[in-house]
């Protein structure tokens, strides 16, 4: 029986715009098709200024989030995919809290869930929106302007609601919320590694005789693989003009900021870790009912919930900073309120527009800037201590969540691998049967992934990588996931009908 919450967004769920489920097998190049579509769309808002304000002036309130929420400033993706994973992570915390009732196995049940999701995200999309305006995230507005904003915002929200269902249900490949963020980090990895446009203003103490307290700027590219490049034709003698080269040991960590070769070699750890908890699995063997010399294997993967733990906590990372920054604005700018105090502190910084946390929860739920920018930190391993532990304790914690109700729980596999046709060998063809040895290994495999990953995500986020630590986790494993959604799509279209059973439940 669904839960009163359910039941009053009901209405809402009837007259929201819908992506229909396909009714009929969409093909490879279709499906490829559109995935294009929805991504030269995206990549068209992130780049589509919004009309009527200035993005220097104001407060950049996300700017620690942004890689991550596949947000850029200014533009019509202001808001990125926050609203979405935000709804998400509200449904996730009611469900897992029995303050709403869901029964997953009933269809019915699941599908007001994802609809009531769908409209709390159209909610939410409204709410920051709102929020961002009277926050004052692009200066003070008349009341025309405001309204202008808002409408592009919240019609941007609801089109990328849109796009993602439209990637989810069947048209596309993977998910709309995964693209986006491997595309956002993705560029962001490709500017940092070939940025030519930027020069960078630190250098060696000495340099052409400069002196700590009057630095000589090295004048390289600020990306590190341009930089390289330049600093090797400087030895050659091409572009002296900008310089001497540097010591090859300076790009190593450079002045501790700019991309190096240090975070290079980091994001391609990163890159190795997660490539090698993907392949770790436990493998079920099991046997086609009907020709029973036709066998297979049923994996269960150590990131069996994927990167969703991760985003999760991220999204409630984001939500406790967005509105920290608001709530301290507007209420206790002065820090005199004792409990607003404890949710955060701000600082802005005038050359970047940016409000950083000094103390309070949103200083440790800050995603550290790399290593050295804590060592400067008085309380950097505080911070590191902070930061990691809560990254870590949510990541398991949404990881099981996760598993009850996104449909690969135990009871939900089982009666998937029967459908199919399918029995583990030496058991009997029983849906109890079969989700009691389910159940030995799933919730055990999603919370050991859902931990490693937490741990993962804290250490890159540490470290510092090319883009935000956590980014390159996430664009690693979407790369994973979309390279074996490809394999499955050629797989299928060989056809064989214990074939197709069994890629519909992987």
């Amino acid at each position: 029986m669904p839960s009163t919450f359910l039941k009053a967004l009901s209405p809402f769920v009837r007259i929201m715009p819908e992506v229909k489920q396909p009714d009929r097998d969409v093909s490879f190049r279709e499906k490829f098709v559109w995935t294009a579509i929805v991504l030269i769309a995206f990549l068209i808002m992130s780049h589509m200024p919004l009309f009527g304000v200035d993005k220097d002036v104001g407060t950049d309130y996300l700017w620690a989030m942004r890689v991550i929420l596949a947000s850029t400033r200014g533009t019509l993706m202001e808001l990125g995919i926050g609203p979405i994973v935000t709804a998400g992570l509200v449904m996730q915390l009611l469900q897992g809290s029995k303050i709403i009732n869901v029964d997953f196995s009933d269809p019915d049940d699941r599908a007001l869930f994802t609809g009531g999701q769908k409209v709390l995200a159209m909610f939410m999309t409204a709410f920051q929106a709102i929020a961002y305006i009277m926050g004052n995230a692009y200066g003070p507005l008349g009341p025309e302007a405001a309204l202008i904003v808002f409408a592009q915002l919240f019609i941007s929200g609801i089109v990328i609601i849109l796009m993602d269902e439209l990637v989810q249900k069947g048209w596309g490949l993977g998910s709309g919320v995964s693209l986006f963020i491997m595309t956002n980090v993705a560029g962001q990895v490709i500017f940092n590694s070939l940025n030519f446009i930027e020069l960078e203003q630190g250098s060696p103490i000495g340099y052409m005789g400069g002196t700590l307290a009057d630095p000589v700027p090295t004048n390289l590219p600020k990306g590190i693989l341009a930089a390289i490049i330049a600093n090797l034709l400087r030895a050659v003698g091409i572009g002296t003009a900008q310089g001497d080269p540097v010591d090859a040991l300076w790009l190593i960590v450079r002045n501790g900021f700019d991309p190096s070769i240090l975070s290079l070699i980091i994001t391609f750890v990163i890159f190795g870790a997660v490539i090698w908890m993907e392949s770790v699995r436990v493998e079920i063997p099991l046997q086609y009912a009907k020709y029973r010399g036709m066998k297979a294997r049923y994996p269960i993967k150590l990131l069996y919930t994927s990167n969703i733990p991760v985003i999760l906590a991220q999204a409630l990372y984001a939500n406790i900073l967005f509105f920290g920054q608001i709530i301290w604005g507007s209420f206790n700018s002065d820090g005199n309120n004792p409990f607003l105090s404890w949710i955060g502190i701000f600082v802005r910084d005038p050359d970047s527009g940016r409000m950083e946390a000094v103390s309070g929860l949103a200083r440790y739920i800050t995603p550290p800037q790399g290593i050295f920018s804590l060592l400067q930190e008085g309380d950097g391993w505080l911070h590191v201590i902070i930061y990691a532990s809560l990254m870590i304790l949510l990541c398991w914690g949404f990881s099981r969540i996760w598993v009850d109700i996104s449909g690969i729980a135990p009871r939900d596999v089982s009666r998937q691998l029967l459908n199919s046709g399918y029995i583990v060998p030496g058991f009997r063809r029983s849906e109890k049967v079969l989700e009691r040895l389910l159940e030995r290994y799933i919730p055990v495999v999603a919370g050991l992934g859902g931990f490693l990953i937490g741990i993962l995500a804290a250490a890159a986020d540490v470290m510092g990588a090319l883009a935000s630590g956590t980014g390159i986790l996430l664009m690693v494993s979407i790369i994973k996931q979309y390279y074996e959604q490809l394999a499955k799509e050629q797989l299928a279209g060989i056809g064989g009908e214990g074939v197709a059973g069994l890629l519909g439940i992987l």
